[in-house]
């Protein structure tokens, strides 16, 4: 394994992994990979932005590799005080394709996932299908084939929906499920997509859509989520909702705060006034 650390004054690429200058110039930041990297191209990378997840990282990371063995697996950390990075650098010793990028701060799940993008695009062989999906096991990893399965049939956003028939929501109050219904009503509403879930986190997307929108993605935390789907709305990109299980985290406090879903109503408002 090797790992180089990288600031603001440094050199920001080694090899074949281009870090994003936004993130260098925030702080140190580190980036590790496994030696023993296959020269055959992945078919999908799985990006898990992280934060505090020690308890889910090394369990959540096996269960992938027994399920798609040969998947570049992309931990996008920012710097967890759990221990969240270290214990995603032990499995690095274990398996192929697992990557580690720590960044200086909490910069916020928007960044994260844009981060992880340009990084995997900064690959000689960028995997043709990127999956994003929380890593506090809210989003079943056995639902991954089945992803996959729907985006080889041509579609450029896939969407873990939780609100389509066949779907199931465990161990959500019905405030918390309230919410999560208005916000995407709301978005589909104002921002005019014909989409039940726009919020899922869970989604497989294809490289050429990411390779499309990448300059325009400007989404700092949850609000990435609707600004994906727009993006592919509106540029002409296939769309598919698939049924999924989403289930409350299993441990730890949910992530999405009061001033995060401000922040949200404030992009579909904008948005709708663009």
């Amino acid at each position: 394994m090797w790992s180089s650390l990288f600031d603001k004054d440094s050199v920001t690429k080694v090899e074949q992994i281009t870090l994003p200058q936004s993130v260098v110039g925030q702080g140190p930041c580190t980036i590790s990979l496994t030696d023993r990297i296959p020269v055959k191209r992945p078919t999908a990378a799985i990006m898990l932005p992280t934060y505090c997840e020690a308890d889910n990282i090394v369990n959540l990371i096996r269960e992938i590799k027994q399920l798609k063995p040969d998947s570049l697996i992309i931990v996008i950390d920012d710097s967890s005080h759990d221990g969240t990075a270290e214990s995603a650098h032990r499995l690095q010793e274990e398996y192929d394709n697992i990557m580690v990028f720590t960044r200086p701060t909490k910069l916020g799940l928007g960044t994260a996932i844009t981060d992880g993008f340009k990084i995997l695009l900064s690959l000689k062989n960028t995997p043709d299908y990127i999956i994003t999906m929380d890593a506090d096991y809210s989003h079943d990893p056995h639902a991954i084939p089945r992803l996959l399965e729907t985006a080889e049939k041509g579609y450029d956003l896939v969407i873990g929906s939780r609100y389509i028939k066949g779907s199931k929501i465990i161990g959500w109050h019905i405030l918390r499920w309230l919410i999560s219904r208005i916000a995407n009503f709301i978005a589909s509403a104002m921002v005019g997509l014909k989409i039940r879930d726009c919020t899922s986190g869970f989604r497989c997307y294809s490289k050429s859509y990411v390779k499309s929108v990448i300059g325009t993605l400007h989404s700092q935390t949850y609000e990435i989520q609707i600004e994906t789907v727009k993006q592919a709305w509106t540029g002409g990109f296939k769309v598919k909702e698939i049924p999924i299980k989403f289930e409350n985290r299993k441990k730890g406090k949910s992530k999405l705060t009061k001033a995060e879903f401000k922040g949200f109503l404030s992009y579909v408002i904008k948005t709708k006034m663009e």
